[in-house]
């Protein structure tokens, strides 16, 4: 079990701001699963609990050895009180530390589509593909391999209702198996790591700003999508039209802290508007 200070990490505000799509809530909190392992989260009298058979896995994942006070700082120093406002709404939020594999077809899926929808597919997929698995009796599945996305097939992505991202799932499988090394691209620094997640087919700048924020935790991303859009019009008074400018507005306000300040802001957005 870990047991962490609430203040710069409650389970709801990490779970809930978009960078996930494997959780359920449970009776205390939330059950979670990435790759072949699963815990429980929930956050009480000041504290978030983890219990799980893996911890060191899990204090990586949650990204427990980064001081967010130090960020929170940066944000309510940052001089626009729309970020002010989302940092202390999200004082919770931490960027989690995911598999780049899931993180890919994660985010595949997740394009033009509507988190509950997106949860879905994935379960769907996990169960289907995956392998079962049990934790404190809770069953529940592991993220398929590449290898098994690639044999399902288009076919199966299509009559499971990934729509038009089914050609892409198997394509993106299909360059994984054939040498599109995800860990390779660990090295690159970030520009150059976006340019290479951008040749994989059906992988645009907002997917590769995913990817490369929640699966290589780079801090120097900024993913846009129509709520950061929205926020960015109504809360900067911003002009610009293209999402790629936009994004390049934010890289360079925030800079390398510019990811944890799209976390902050996005969660805020989807908040007040729900």
């Amino acid at each position: 079990m870990i047991e962490y200070e609430s203040k710069f990490f409650n389970a709801k505000d990490v779970l809930e701001c978009g960078q996930i799509f494997r959780f359920r809530p449970f009776e205390k909190g939330y059950f979670v699963c990435a790759e072949d392992k699963a815990c429980y989260v929930y956050t009480e009298e000041g504290r978030t609990v983890i219990e799980s058979d893996d911890e060191e896995y899990f204090n990586n994942f949650f990204d427990l050895l980064t001081d967010y006070s130090v960020i929170y700082d940066f944000a309510e120093k940052s001089g626009y009180p729309v970020v002010v406002k989302a940092a202390k709404l999200g004082k919770g939020v931490r960027i989690l530390r995911q598999n780049k594999e899931e993180m890919l077809f994660s985010f595949i899926v997740s394009q033009n589509n509507h988190i509950p929808r997106i949860k879905g597919c994935i379960e769907r997929m996990s169960r289907d593909l995956g392998e079962k698995k049990s934790f404190k009796g809770e069953t529940f599945y592991s993220f398929p391999k590449a290898e098994s996305i690639y044999k399902a097939g288009e076919k199966y992505f299509a009559e499971n209702a990934f729509g038009y991202r089914a050609g892409y799932m198997s394509a993106c499988a299909e360059s994984v198996l054939n040498g599109f090394d995800l860990e390779k691209l660990s090295s690159l620094p970030t520009k150059e790591l976006k340019k290479q997640l951008l040749t994989l087919h059906g992988v645009g700048p907002k997917v590769a700003d995913c990817i490369s924020l929640f699966g290589y935790h780079r801090t120097d991303s900024f993913p846009v999508d129509t709520w950061i859009e929205k926020l960015y019009r109504e809360d900067f008074g911003g002009t610009l039209k293209d999402r790629n400018k936009i994004t390049d507005f934010f890289l360079d306000t925030f800079g390398e802290n510019s990811g944890y300040v799209q976390q902050y802001i996005f969660y805020y957005k989807r908040s007040l508007e729900q």
